[in-house]
C-alpha cells in the first residue's frame, strides 16, 4: 500500500485560464463534475471531446465552445432560448473584458409545491475510488493524502466549514503515513464538534450487484473497527452514490449496522424519472421480506444531479463549482496551478454564482416533498486544494443568506446527519418499498450497465476464493489461539497474516473493483494485494498445523495458493500427506482433487485405514492423473491423509475412460435418438451420441425427466463508436441475438466407482485443430455409510473459456422444456432472492433483461426447479421459454476516445475455468438442497500438503485433537463469522470514549481474547415447511470445543454497538403513524441460548475463561 509520507505541495488557487462553455439541449441527466470526471463511464460520444458521464449519464447534452460574437455563439442563442419554458432572460456578463453568455432561468424552476422558504445543506464531499483508473498508491500521491491533510487544515479555520469522508481505506493510509500529530489532534477535535464527518465508514463504498454478502459485512466491520477504536465513532447513515444499481440486501445490512438512513443514486433512469415527477424519490425501504419493519431504513434517492456540483455553467470555466480544478497524475504541479480551475468568486461573478447556485436548489427541491434540499459539493477527486474551495464558497453561502429574501433560499455548510435530521424533524408519513431491488441499472436504452456482472471473470473468481480462505483462516487461528494459549506461531504476526486478506478482500469490493471495471494496472494491484494476502494466511495455517502436530514436525509442510483460472497446479509425485480442513459448521462429505504424476496410488486416513479414491488421466495435461479422495470431516475440523504409491487392493480405482468421435451439432429434428446414459445414485443424464451434446436429466427420485441441453455461444459487439453503441466494462450491448460458434462437439466419459466426468470439447468446425469451449461435468456414488445428501443431489461442472475472439461475450446457454413462462430468480449478494419476469423494451431488450448471479439463479415450473449455483459472479439471463443464459466471459475493444484515454477496453484475453453446481429436483427438495450446497460451493475445503519421510509413515493412534468438539449447527444457520478481530477498544461505549480522551490505546496492542461470532438464519419466513422455522442455539455448548464461555455480548452488524443500547430512528409510514426509536427486543438469555428467526444476522462478542 501507499508508503508516501510526505504530501505533494498544494496548489495555489486562482491561476485561471478564461474559457467559456455553454451548454444547451435537452437530456435526463445533468453532466455534473469537471469534465476528468464528469466525462465518465456509459455515455455516447460529445461533441466537445466530453464522452462519459460521471453521475448518471442519459442522453448527451449537445456542449459548443463558444466564443462571444461567433457564429456559432449567434446560433447557440436562440436554440437557448427555445430550449426553455417561456420567461427565461439571456444576459451578457463582462469578466476581464470578455463577454460571456448567461442564461437566467431562476423563473423557469419547477417550484416545490406549497413549500416554505427552501434550505439547502451544502454537503462537502470528496468521492474517491479505491481503484478504478489510478491504483491506490497513485492516487494517495497525485491527491487523495491532499484531499484529507488541506480538509483538515480548512476546517480549523472555519467553524461553520463542514466535511464528511466515505471511504476509509484511504483515510486510514493518510492517517497512519502521512497525518502530522497536530492533524490527529484536530480530527479528533471536528469529530466532537460534528464539523467532520465519517459517512458509510466501510473501507470502501462496496459494489451492490457482484459482492457477496460476507464481503460487503468484512469490507464495513473493518472500517467500523478502526473508527470506534481511533476516534470512539459509529457511522449511521449510508452515501451509496456510485454503485451501478441499489441491492436489497444493502439496506438490511445497514440497518443491522445501526444506520438511521440510506442514500442511494444510480437507478434505472425511466424509474427515476417518474419518481421525480412523483416525489417518490423517498421512502422507508423494507429490504428483507422476513425481517420487514424490523429491519426497515429510510432511503433517499439521489436527484439526476446525483453526488455531483453542477459544473457547466456559462460564465465561468467548465469546472463550475471546483475553484481547484481537476486532480493531476501522476504527480501534482509544482507551481500549483491545476487545470480547468473556476473563476473565483468576486464582486463581478458573486450575483451570477449565486443566481446559478439556487436555480440548481430550486430545480432539486420540485422533485422531493419537504423543503430541504441535499445539494452535494464535490465530485470525484475533489478538495486536494481545499483552501482554495472553501474560500471562494464562504462568501458565496453568505451571500445568498444575506440575499434570502430575494433568492427565497437560505444555504448552509452541513453534514449528511444535519440533513437527514432535518427530514425526520418534519415527521412526515412516508410510503414503503418492498423488497424489490433496483436492479439493472441503465442510464438509457442503449446503456445497460449489465456487462459489468461479468467483467474481469478472473478477478472475480480470485475474490472470492480469497474471501473463502480467509474464512478459514480466521476460524482455524480462533481455535488455535483457544486450544494453544502457549502455542509457539506467534499471535501479532498471524494476526498481521490474516489482516493482509483482510484489507485486500475489503478492497477489492470497491464499485470499480470487483466488478471489473478497472484499468488494467489496477486489476493488477487487486490481484497482487489478494495473492499476497492468500499466501500469508496459507503460511499461517501451515505453521499452525505444524506448531499443534507434533507427529509432524519433523516433515516437509508446504502450501499453495490455488489459482485455477490460470494455470494447473504442480503435479506431486512424491509420498504425502494432505490435510483437509472443513471451515463449515456442520459434517461434509465431499472430494478433494490431488493432481499427481503416476497412477498407481494408495490413501489412508490418520489410523491406516484405507479411504475411497478414484484417479483417471487428466483432461488436458498427458501424463497427469486427478486423484479424487472422498473425504468426510466434522464442522471446523480437519483431517489427515496419506497417499502413498501402491499396486494392491487398496489402490484407488482407476477411472476408464470411453470417447466419442466429433459430432456436428446442427441436425435436422429427428424420430429416434441414440442416447448415451451415464449414472450417479440420484441422476440419469442422458447424451446425445449423434450430437455429442447433454439432452436430459432424470432425477431418479421422483423418476422425472427434463430436457436439458447446452451450448456456447457468442453475442457479436461493435467496436467502433460511428456505427453505433459498444460493450465496454460496464455497458453490455449485443448487436443481435447469441450465434452459436461451434459447430463440433467431441465426446468422452470416464467412468469410476465414485464418480462419472463427462468431458465435452467444442470445435468451430469439424476439421478445426483446437477446441474453443470445453465442460466437464461430474456426478458421484458415494458407497454406503457416507451422508451423500449433498453430494449425490448435484452436477458439478466445470467450464473452461477463453481467450476469446475481439468484441465477443460468451455464454452458456441451457435449455430445457420447463415451462418457466420466460421468469428467472436470481439472488441478491448470496443472501435473498428475487423474482426476475422477463420485459419487453424497444430497444435493448436482451441486455436489460440481464441480472447479477452473485450465488444463485433457478427456472421452474410447476413441479421442477433447475438451479445453477456458482462460486463468483456472472450475468444471468432467460431469454426464452424454458431457458437460462450464464455470461462466462468478455473480450472488448474500442476506439471510444475516453476507453482508450483511460485503458478501459476490457481487452481480455485470459482463459477463466469457472464452476457450477446444477441441482435439478421438485421444488421442496431444491429449497432443502441450495443453500447448504452454496455454501459448501463457495467454501470448499483447504488442502495443504506434506510430504511424508520413513519415520513418519505410521498410522497416529488417534484422530487429531481438533476433532473434539466439532462446531455443528443446524441445518437451517450458518457460522457467517468466527473470528478474532484482534481490536482493543472497550465494549463499553463510555468507557471507550474515555480510554479514547486519555490516550490509552497503543497502536501495537491487539485484544485476542475477544471472539467474534456471527450466525445467519438460511432461510426466508415460510419458504420450507422446517427450514424456515426458528432454530434455538446454546451458545456455551456450541462452541464447548473452544473452552468455558464466560459471557457473551450481542453486537451490532459490525460490532460497534451494544444492541441493548441500540436505538435507531423510526420513521412515519402508514402502517406506523408516528416516529420514534427502534429498538432491537432480541436479547441474548442469562444462559447464552439464543433463538434465530428466519433471515436474521445475530453478532456476538464472546469470551472465554482463561486457559
Amino acid at each position: 500500500m501507499c508508503t508516501e509520507r510526505a504530501h505533494p505541495p498544494l496548489p495555489r488557487s486562482h491561476a485561471i485560464r478564461e474559457e467559456a462553455w455553454l451548454h444547451f439541449g435537452g437530456g435526463r441527466e445533468r453532466s455534473t463534475g469537471p469534465p476528468s470526471v464528469a466525462c465518465r463511464r456509459g455515455a455516447a460520444p460529445r461533441s466537445a471531446g466530453c464522452v462519459r458521464k460521471c453521475t448518471e449519464g442519459g442522453s448527451p447534452r449537445a456542449a459548443a465552445r463558444l466564443a462571444p460574437g461567433s457564429p456559432a455563439m449567434l446560433r447557440a442563442v436562440p436554440r437557448a432560448a427555445a430550449g426553455h419554458a417561456r420567461g427565461g432572460v439571456l444576459q451578457w456578463l463582462s469578466v476581464g473584458g470578455t463577454m460571456y453568455l448567461l442564461v437566467a432561468v431562476l423563473s423557469l424552476i419547477p417550484r416545490a409545491a406549497c413549500l416554505a422558504e427552501l434550505k439547502a445543506f451544502v454537503v462537502a464531499h470528496s468521492h474517491m475510488d479505491v481503484g478504478w483508473v489510478y491504483t491506490v498508491q497513485e492516487s494517495m500521491h497525485a491527491y487523495a493524502a491532499n484531499v484529507y491533510s488541506s480538509v483538515v487544515e480548512e476546517l480549523m479555520k472555519g467553524k461553520q466549514r463542514k466535511f464528511i469522508a466515505v471511504e476509509q481505506e484511504f483515510f486510514r493510509l493518510w492517517w497512519d503515513t502521512v497525518a502530522t500529530e497536530m492533524h490527529k489532534q484536530q480530527v479528533h477535535q471536528l469529530l466532537q464538534e460534528g464539523r467532520l464527518e465519517f459517512i458509510i465508514g466501510g473501507q470502501v463504498m462496496h459494489d451492490e450487484a457482484v459482492t457477496q454478502i460476507d464481503d460487503q459485512i468484512l469490507q464495513l466491520t473493518e472500517g467500523h473497527g478502526f473508527l470506534y477504536e481511533t476516534f470512539g465513532m459509529r457511522p449511521q447513515f449510508s452515501w451509496h452514490v456510485d454503485p451501478f444499481g441499489a441491492s436489497a440486501t444493502t439496506p438490511t445490512l445497514f440497518a443491522l449496522a445501526g444506520f438511521n438512513a440510506h442514500l442511494i443514486s444510480r437507478i434505472d433512469y425511466d424509474l427515476k424519472d417518474d419518481m421525480q415527477k412523483t416525489k417518490k424519490l423517498q421512502f422507508v425501504w423494507r429490504g428483507s421480506p422476513s425481517l420487514s419493519e424490523n429491519q426497515e431504513i429510510f432511503t433517499h434517492v439521489m436527484d439526476q444531479y446525483s453526488y455531483c456540483t453542477p459544473s457547466q455553467i456559462p460564465f465561468s470555466n467548465r469546472s463550475g463549482f471546483y475553484w481547484n480544478g481537476i486532480a493531476v497524475f501522476p504527480d501534482p504541479p509544482k507551481d500549483g496551478v491545476y487545470p480547468n480551475m473556476s473563476l473565483p468568486v468576486t464582486d463581478a461573478t458573486i450575483h451570477l454564482y449565486a443566481q446559478t447556485m439556487v436555480a440548481n436548489i430550486k430545480r432539486r427541491a420540485a422533485w422531493f416533498r419537504t423543503a430541504d434540499v441535499l445539494w452535494p459539493w464535490g465530485c470525484d477527486k475533489q478538495f486536494f486544494n481545499a483552501s482554495v474551495q472553501y474560500s471562494n464558497m464562504d462568501p458565496l453561502l453568505d451571500y445568498i443568506n444575506k440575499h434570502a429574501d430575494q433568492f427565497g433560499v437560505t444555504v448552509q455548510y452541513s453534514t449528511v446527519s444535519d440533513y437527514f435530521q432535518a427530514v425526520y424533524n418534519r415527521n412526515l408519513t412516508w410510503d414503503i418499498q418492498n423488497d424489490q431491488d433496483f436492479l439493472p441499472y441503465s442510464t438509457e436504452p442503449f446503456q445497460a450497465w449489465t456487462g459489468f456482472y461479468t467483467s474481469r471473470s478472473v478477478l472475480k473468481g480470485i475474490a472470492r476464493r480469497a474471501s473463502s480462505l480467509l474464512y478459514a483462516g480466521e476460524s482455524f487461528f480462533t481455535q488455535y489461539v483457544r486450544k494453544y494459549p502457549a502455542g509457539s506461531v506467534c499471535k501479532f504476526w498471524a494476526l498481521r497474516q490474516l489482516r493482509s486478506l483482510r484489507w485486500a478482500v475489503s478492497e477489492v469490493q470497491h464499485h470499480d473493483g470487483i466488478t471489473g471495471t478497472e484499468s488494467p494496472k489496477v486489476k493488477d494491484m487487486y490481484m497482487s494485494h489478494l495473492m499476497h494476502g492468500m499466501l500469508n494466511v496459507k503460511k499461517l495455517m501451515a505453521s499452525i498445523i505444524l506448531d499443534t502436530d507434533n507427529a509432524e514436525k519433523k516433515g516437509k509442510f508446504y502450501s499453495y495458493v490455488d489459482n485455477k483460472d490460470t494455470e494447473k497446479q504442480g503435479t506431486k509425485n512424491i509420498e504425502q500427506y494432505i490435510i483437509v480442513y472443513n471451515p463449515l459448521a456442520w459434517n461434509i462429505t465431499t472430494f478433494v482433487i490431488v493432481t499427481m504424476s503416476y497412477s498407481a496410488v494408495s490413501v489412508y486416513d490418520e489410523l491406516g485405514h484405507p479411504v475411497p479414491a478414484q484417479i483417471q488421466s487428466s483432461a488436458e495435461f498427458p501424463g497427469i492423473y486427478d486423484l479424487h479422495i472422498l473425504v468426510t470431516i466434522s464442522g471446523l475440523s480437519y483431517r489427515r491423509y496419506s497417499v502413498k504409491s501402491s499396486t494392491g487392493k487398496e489402490s484407488a480405482f482407476i477411472a476408464r475412460s470411453v470417447k466419442y468421435g466429433r459430432k456436428v451439432t446442427k441436425r435436422a429434428d429427428r424420430q429416434s435418438r441414440q442416447l448415451i446414459p451415464v449414472l450417479s445414485d440420484c441422476y440419469t443424464v442422458m447424451l446425445d451420441q449423434d450430437t455429442n451434446l447433454m439432452y436430459s436429466i432424470m432425477d431418479r427420485e421422483t423418476n422425472r425427466t427434463v430436457q436439458v441441453t447446452q451450448e456456447f455461444l457468442e453475442y457479436h459487439v461493435n467496436g467502433d463508436v460511428r456505427k453505433g453503441p459498444v460493450s465496454d466494462n460496464y455497458l453490455f450491448t449485443p448487436n443481435g441475438s447469441a450465434v452459436r460458434e461451434s459447430e463440433a462437439v467431441r465426446l468422452e466419459v470416464v467412468s469410476g466407482n465414485l464418480l462419472k466426468e463427462i468431458r465435452q470439447y467444442f470445435y468451430r468446425n469439424i476439421t478445426a485443430q483446437d477446441y474453443i469451449y470445453m465442460v466437464y461435468s461430474r456426478i458421484y456414488s458415494v458407497p454406503g455409510g457416507y451422508d451423500d445428501k449433498l453430494l449425490c443431489h448435484r452436477i458439478e461442472q466445470e467450464y473452461r473459456t477463453g481467450p476469446l475472439e475481439l468484441n465477443r461475450e460468451a455464454i452458456l446457454r441451457t435449455s430445457t422444456n420447463l415451462n418457466t413462462k420466460q421468469i428467472l430468480h436470481t439472488d441478491d449478494n448470496g443472501y435473498q432472492m428475487q423474482k426476475r419476469p422477463y420485459k419487453a423494451y424497444v430497444n435493448n431488450t436482451v441486455a436489460r433483461n440481464y441480472y447479477p448471479m452473485v450465488q444463485t439463479a433457478y427456472i421452474e415450473d410447476d413441479s421442477m426447479r433447475l438451479m445453477l449455483l456458482a462460486e463468483r459472479s456472472h450475468g444471468v439471463s432467460s431469454q426464452g421459454n424454458g431457458h437460462v443464459e450464464v455470461m462466462l466471459h468478455r473480450r472488448l475493444w474500442n476506439n471510444l476516445e475516453w476507453d482508450l484515454n483511460y485503458n478501459l477496453t476490457l481487452n481480455d484475453t485470459s482463459v477463466v475455468r469457472p464452476v457450477f453446481w446444477l441441482i435439478l429436483g421438485t421444488k421442496p427438495v431444491a429449497d432443502v438442497l441450495y443453500q447448504r450446497s452454496g455454501l459448501a460451493l463457495n467454501h470448499r475445503p483447504v488442502v495443504m500438503y506434506g510430504e511424508l519421510t520413513a519415520d513418519k509413515a505410521k498410522p497416529q493412534e488417534q484422530l487429531h485433537s481438533v476433532q473434539s468438539d466439532p462446531i455443528t449447527l443446524p441445518d437451517n444457520l450458518h457460522l457467517q463469522t468466527l473470528s478474532i478481530p484482534g481490536w482493543t477498544y472497550s465494549s463499553n461505549h463510555t468507557e471507550q470514549l474515555q480510554n479514547i480522551h486519555k490516550g490509552i490505546r497503543k497502536q501495537e496492542d491487539a485484544d485476542f481474547k475477544r471472539v467474534l461470532l456471527r450466525i445467519r438464519h438460511l432461510y426466508e419466513v415460510g419458504e420450507d415447511p422446517v427450514l424456515s422455522q426458528p432454530a434455538t442455539v446454546n451458545l456455551k455448548s456450541l462452541l464447548k470445543g473452544l473452552g468455558t464461555v464466560v459471557l457473551v455480548e450481542e453486537r451490532s452488524l459490525t460490532g460497534t454497538w451494544d444492541i441493548n443500547t441500540l436505538d435507531r430512528w423510526k420513521w412515519k409510514t402508514e402502517q406506523h403513524l408516528s416516529k420514534g426509536l427502534s429498538g432491537d427486543t432480541k436479547k441474548t438469555t442469562a444462559n447464552c441460548t439464543v433463538t434465530i428467526h428466519p433471515k436474521e444476522i445475530r453478532t456476538f462478542f464472546v469470551y472465554f475463561q482463561n486457559q
